[in-house]
């Protein structure tokens, strides 16, 4: 097997072969952001252990898999697809396939579940957990402070009204799930395997402004003029929408 991944990796100028990756107990080991492609002759990530997957991966191939406990490959937030392929394992109850999105930003808006394709072959478990909920939509942004009112004169002149403050930005939506696609044998016991496939939640709503401050009197000795009423407070905005669930398609083989 050895031979037929570095026989592989010569054929793609962009795959790395690894003999093995091990990831210890309650440990994390991230992999280098420096290929599309990874093979991998024997991967084990022992109980509560965590491999991270970066971005740029769109395509795993594993000859044998171990995954302990609460074990966890974790793949980074992209709108790139990925392909994992598993020959034989074994998977402990609790162990988890993670692949959500990202939350959204200022800058940036959020990501949905990254879309997997996942083959497994000659693979042992009971239960398998698959997460690629979409991430949270961006919040509203908070409405500006109504500016305040000028203060009068002692005997002429009129105090002026706070200024409303601004109404508060709608949430966007949250992203959407990711589509799996989960190939396995006739024999497989699907019904062990749990994907959560939830749309993100919306982002939350900006808060209104406060009201100005209407102009007060002048603290004079015989004469002042009235003070001015405050402003309104702005409004909040509404929140985001709930993004769309993923999709989950069983290929038996």
């Amino acid at each position: 097997m050895r031979n037929l991944l570095l026989l592989a990796a010569l054929g793609s100028p962009v795959a790395l072969a690894q003999a093995i990756i091990e990831v210890e107990s309650h440990t994390l080991l991230r992999l280098p952001a420096t290929t599309s492609v990874l093979l991998v002759e024997r991967l084990e990530i022992a109980d509560h252990g965590t491999l991270l997957i970066p971005a740029g991966l769109t395509d795993i191939r594993i000859a044998e898999l171990r995954l302990g406990r609460e074990a966890r490959i974790a793949i980074a937030p992209s709108e790139q697809a990925l392909r994992l392929d598993v020959a034989a394992g074994e998977i402990a109850p609790g162990a988890q396939i993670t692949a959500r999105g990202a939350p959204g930003s200022v800058s940036t808006p959020a990501l949905p579940g990254r879309t997997l394709s996942i083959r497994l072959e000659r693979v042992v478990t009971q239960t398998l957990l698959v997460d690629v909920r979409g991430g949270r939509g961006v919040p509203g942004y908070a409405g500006l402070d109504g500016a305040d009112g000028k203060a009068g004169g002692c005997t002429w002149g009129q105090a002026s009204r706070g200024h409303d403050g601004q109404g508060g930005g709608d949430g966007h939506a949250g992203a959407a799930g990711g589509q799996v696609r989960l190939e396995v044998p006739a024999d497989f016991p699907v019904d062990g395997v749990q994907v959560h496939l939830a749309g993100g939640a919306g982002g939350a709503a900006g808060s209104g402004g406060n009201a100005g401050v209407g102009g007060a009197s002048t603290g004079c000795w015989l004469y002042s003029v009235d003070g001015a009423r405050d402003g309104r407070p702005g409004l909040a905005g509404q929140p985001g929408a709930v993004g769309a669930a993923g999709e989950l398609n069983v290929v038996r083989f």
